[in-house]
């Protein structure tokens, strides 16, 4: 097989949905032939057996960065839907036949709402009127009625290119949103909830009581038979005990491991972070992937001509168990480069399913991290979208972090709340009793983890591994990896309080 026509291993732009599909006209086939053009310039990713096999590579256990030089440049992205570039002007590392026509499609701008100018005493004020028809469900504002929007709300394979852009709307705009969302809600029937100077006073009770450190009753919504207010604290309660069961050894790397070492997971980790961000998984599906490569490196010699196959293997595994629709085993050797058959991923998926006896269900700190913002927000209607994806960026820092698995999950997502606070408002004290109510810890446990995590955001700009850092620089995540992290955290933060 020649060079050209061969399709690059390791590579994010291989990992994306886009394969499945095919160009719907002319126009289409033409930008495809142009892109295929391109790719034969295209710089091949050096699969995994080539980037770790190097005589310098750094020896077991070892934490320091691994030399760019033998890293595979991550510079061949895919190209966005929303004001991309042609197809034709992008270097993707695609073949010709795996382009389609939805890698030019632009998003259709949707009008949600029009200003119009009216005259009065020789001054214009803006009037806000929202069109009936295209603002049922397409609005994802920050502030809303009684409506909140999270990061786990994740688009599948299956419908990831389907659906509108979705932007964020800073809180500057409420008033132009709660205009919109009121006739929105009468366009659908909906019965707008009134405020009333009660609610006000409630309010205004409720901010007084958690300035004067009371704890805020977070399993209050029986209306929402999502939220399981009535069985929330014996889930969490459950996740809290078994958490510890399912926990992998901290030390496989100096026990278990002859050929594999701290940085060759790190770059497979790294790697399965493009593959889940381009096929659009949800996050449970990468802290899963994790949690089964970790339970099973650490019970089985593992040779690192094998280690790109684990991480494929335990990722579809973790994709049947989270995703509404998982990509099949042939996708999977598709973005290896074919270096491994179909018979292999299934014999590797079969071993890691036997050795962990079937027992997929394992509590990440992504499963913690959902009830800490929640605590971590406390009695404010609208949840802050800042908060949420600076969380879940610091917490997916460490997931690539060898050492940080001597820190147990639920740890880590209450450190990654504390970092967090303090990112965003380093004047204030980050913990209070609500969050130690819910974390069951105190800030004096965190100090040894959120020092580790401070570490990581510090040292996240000269990393050779970008793949992180690049996911949480994009405007749907809210720029968290570019946020300013001060040098240092007051020791004063870490006192414990009496509540």
């Amino acid at each position: 097989m020649s060079t050209q026509n061969r399709r690059p291993s390791f590579s994010s732009s291989t990992t994306s949905s886009l394969v499945k599909r095919r160009p719907s006209s002319s126009t289409a086939s033409e930008n495809v032939g142009k892109a295929a053009s391109a790719t034969k310039l295209a710089r091949k990713r050096a699969p995994l057996g080539d980037i770790t096999n190097q005589k310098n590579a750094p020896q077991k256990g070892s934490r320091t960065s691994i030399p760019s030089s033998t890293l595979a440049p991550c510079s061949n992205k895919i190209a966005k839907v929303k004001k991309g570039p042609p197809a034709s002007a992008i270097n993707t590392g695609f073949s010709g036949s795996s382009l389609t026509a939805a890698l030019n499609a632009k998003s259709t701008a949707i009008d949600l709402c029009k200003v119009t100018h009216v005259s009065r005493s020789e001054e214009s004020v803006p009037e806000i009127v929202a069109n009936p028809a295209p603002c049922c469900m397409d609005v994802s504002p920050t502030k809303s009625d009684g409506i909140s929007i999270s990061l786990d709300e994740t688009m599948s394979t299956c419908d990831s290119f389907k659906s509108p852009e979705v932007e964020y709307i800073d809180n500057n705009d409420i008033p132009a949103i709660d205009s919109i969302n009121k006739k929105t809600l009468s366009n659908l029937y909906i019965s707008d909830q009134v405020e009333t100077a009660e609610n006000e006073c409630c309010r205004d009770i409720l901010a007084d009581m958690e300035t004067d450190n009371k704890i805020v009753n977070l399993d209050d919504n029986y209306q929402d038979p999502q939220l399981c207010a009535t069985i929330a604290y014996d889930i969490y309660k459950h996740l809290r005990e078994s958490e510890t069961k399912k926990r992998p050894s901290i030390d496989f790397m100096e026990k278990i491991q002859k050929d594999v070492n701290a940085s060759m997971r790190a770059i497979l980790i790294d790697w399965l972070v493009e593959v889940a961000e381009e096929y659009r998984l949800v996050p449970d599906t990468l802290f899963l992937t994790v949690n089964y490569i970790d339970r099973y490196l650490s019970g089985n010699v593992m040779n690192r001509q094998k280690l790109q196959l684990l991480g494929v293997a335990c990722m579809m595994i973790a994709a049947k168990y989270e995703e509404i629709c998982a990509p099949q085993v042939e996708e999977f050797c598709y973005i290896t480069d074919n270096t491994y058959f179909r018979e292999e991923v299934l014999e590797m998926e079969s071993n890691v399913l036997n050795y962990l006896k079937f027992e997929m269900t394992a509590p990440t700190a992504k499963c913690f991290l959902r009830r800490f913002v929640r605590a971590a927000q406390g009695i404010y209607e609208v949840p802050s979208m800042q908060l949420e994806c600076l969380a879940n960026y610091v917490t997916e820092l460490s997931l690539p972090e060898y050492n940080m698995l001597c820190y147990a999950p639920s740890l880590i997502a209450a450190s990654a709340i504390f970092l967090a606070k303090y990112i965003l408002l380093p004047s204030r004290r980050p913990w209070n009793s609500t969050l130690q109510h819910y974390t069951l810890y105190q800030p004096s446990d965190l100090y040894d983890c959120v020092k580790d995590l401070h570490r990581l955001c510090c040292d996240s700009h000269n990393s050779t591994l970008p793949a992180i850092r690049d996911k949480y620089s994009q405007h749907k995540y809210k720029f968290a990896a570019k946020k300013y992290c001060p040098p240092s955290i007051p020791e004063g933060y870490f006192h414990n309080q009496s509540c």
